[in-house]
């Protein structure tokens, strides 16, 4: 079974990378998705627009045209991974869950013990919790072949 999952969160490790080649390693047939993972990027992707005198109108374009981008893809995918990293505050990644949520959409939620309080209503409404890259592709291996 081909299975689409949707990759969002934290931008400043490696585990978008860890997932798609474990999941390459067993032979899973996924299509993954993501959101924009290079900051200045995301950051400028409402400047096609015109140029705004004031950071929150620029902020506010670039929200409305990479949210067109998050629904497109959180909609199309089977699965959502939300990785909350120690770092930084995901409010993009709390809402894409919520979102989730909303479209009773299955998600994954990828953090560490140390914030489990913080993301208890996100994890409220997660399918799973992991705290591992590993234990991803392992759920992901469970549905897209049925084996543990």
């Amino acid at each position: 079974m081909q299975l689409a999952v949707y990759l969002s969160g934290e931008i400043h490790t490696q585990w978008r990378d860890e997932i798609i080649a474990g999941c390459a390693q067993h032979g899973l047939d996924i299509v993954f998705y993501s959101a924009v993972t290079d900051h200045d990027a995301s950051d400028a992707a409402g400047d096609m627009l015109g140029e705004e005198e004031k950071s929150f109108w620029r902020d506010h374009k670039s929200a409305k045209v990479n949210a067109i981008r998050t629904k497109t893809l959180i909609e199309r995918s089977d699965i959502a991974i939300v990785r909350f990293g120690n770092k930084y505050k995901q409010w993009n990644a709390a809402f894409d869950a919520g979102y989730c949520a909303a479209l009773g959409k299955p998600y994954i939620t990828l953090h560490d013990e140390d914030i489990i309080h913080p993301l208890k209503e996100v994890d409220a409404s997660a399918l799973a919790w992991a705290t591992t890259t590993d234990q991803v592709i392992e759920i992901l291996k469970y549905v897209g072949q049925n084996t543990l």
